[in-house]
């Protein structure tokens, strides 16, 4: 461990920085509003005066993202910090990493915190030190910005409850979407203690959430809620058993989020791990099928019916692929059907949706009137009904797909 040590620490949160970006779960949405010019302290949850920053492939980097340390007594084979993985090893202290949340935020590089560990010694050791910062941060020196933890599973249930009382979001990731996959590739982890430990969680964020007899306030308790991560193409689950597993987990659990993350291939990597890492585009179409699930009204089922192979369809997002699949259901007539019906038109969001049926109340929309209101004429006109419109035959096509699949492009030979 002194060896360790001896690396700078620029050296170090170069190593741990980076350890830490094959997790997604770091999304600082759903929290409770603090600002500190109000009560004093340093930070806030939103607001004005953070930078972010974004990674090639999307993701959101506004967060000081790092692991306390990558060492780690778990040999889970897809993670590159296994215990086996020759990675270069390093550690921050407890004080360093507040020392670097207190400096990057004073810098206007981040606009709160993302912590999470390797597991070094035992799962109580580790969550102890984790609970020691963000406890210094919130009581020591009032720090006011977002703290996303990610907890462990296997630790005392009296540990995770005070990380919850300082937190706004904690994570306990699931990793792969099946019990075998978990057994299989991380015999170390035991699926129930994981579950048992959401579960004892959303039963700690409901109690909260209830006014107390007294004061009839509510007690601050993970104010983001608990999310999730699955590894996406490790261990060969299709997208709608990944899908049933995140429908699962959002209903008995009431998790915030379940992120999806593409595996990577790592170093010396196990045989029984794929070669090529799926592409980013797989996990693009979960988002987007979960989003469907969460906020649509569709059916995990629905989603993935019409699905080869049980595989979201790649070259169309999960909406349009099932419109197309069922056009018995369309045209939708804007100017009469209810909101679940508009919900399901390729190329109507929620809000769009909200602000049809209450322009609708004031006159019969046309297809002017929908370009009005923001919304992709081409999109949506082979699906819907308006005054002085009707698709005809254009929604019986038989090469309606081609319509809508994005047009081949010449590769560079540089």
């Amino acid at each position: 461990m002194n060896i360790l040590m001896k690396k700078s620490l620029t050296e170090r949160l170069a190593i741990l920085s980076d350890a830490a970006k094959y997790d997604a779960s770091c999304a600082s949405s759903g929290t409770v509003k603090r600002d500190s010019r109000a009560s004093g302290g340093l930070g806030s949850t939103e607001g004005s005066g953070i930078c972010h920053a974004y990674a090639p492939d999307g993701r959101c980097i506004s967060l000081l993202k790092i692991l306390l340390t990558n060492f780690c007594i778990y040999d889970c084979a897809y993670c590159v910090n296994r215990s086996s993985s020759n990675v270069e090893r390093a550690r921050f202290t407890p004080e360093e990493v507040i020392w670097l949340t207190l400096e990057f935020y004073r810098r206007n590089y981040i606009e709160g915190l993302f912590l999470s560990s390797g597991i070094i010694r035992s799962s109580d050791y580790t969550m102890e030190e984790m609970v020691r910062i963000v406890r210094e941060l919130r009581v020591t020196h009032n720090f006011r910005g977002y703290i996303h933890l990610k907890s462990i599973p296997e630790a005392s249930p009296r540990l995770i409850e005070e990380a919850g009382l300082h937190a706004d979001r904690l994570s306990l990731n699931i990793e792969l979407p099946t019990d075998n996959g978990i057994t299989r590739f991380a015999p170390e982890k035991k699926p129930a203690n994981i579950r048992r430990s959401m579960g004892d969680l959303r039963l700690k964020i409901e109690a909260a959430g209830e006014p107390t007899l007294q004061t009839k306030k509510r007690q601050r308790f993970v104010p983001a809620g608990q999310s999730t991560q699955m590894i996406v193409g490790a261990d060969g689950a299709n997208d709608a058993t990944i899908l049933a597993t995140s429908g699962r987990l959002y209903s008995s659990y009431g998790l915030k989020r379940v992120y999806y993350s593409a595996f990577s291939s790592i170093p010396d990597s196990s045989k029984n791990l794929p070669l090529i890492k799926p592409p980013l585009m797989r996990e693009h179409r979960l988002y987007q099928a979960d989003w469907l699930y969460r906020f649509y009204g569709f059916g995990i089922d629905e989603i993935t019916a019409n699905q080869a192979g049980g595989m979201l369809d790649l070259t169309l997002d999960p909406k349009l692929a099932w419109a197309l699949a069922n056009r018995a259901e369309f045209p939708v007539d804007i100017n009469r059907a209810e909101r679940e019906r508009l919900l399901r038109v390729p190329g109507l969001g929620t809000k769009t949706v909200k602000a049809i049926v209450s322009a609708r109340r004031f006159r019969r929309l046309r297809l002017d009137d929908l370009q009005r209101l923001g919304i992709s004429i081409k999109k949506v006109q082979s699906f819907i009904s308006a005054e002085g419109w009707s698709p005809r035959r254009l929604i019986e096509r038989p090469d309606l797909r081609a319509m809508f699949e994005p047009q081949p492009e010449q590769l560079s030979l540089l």
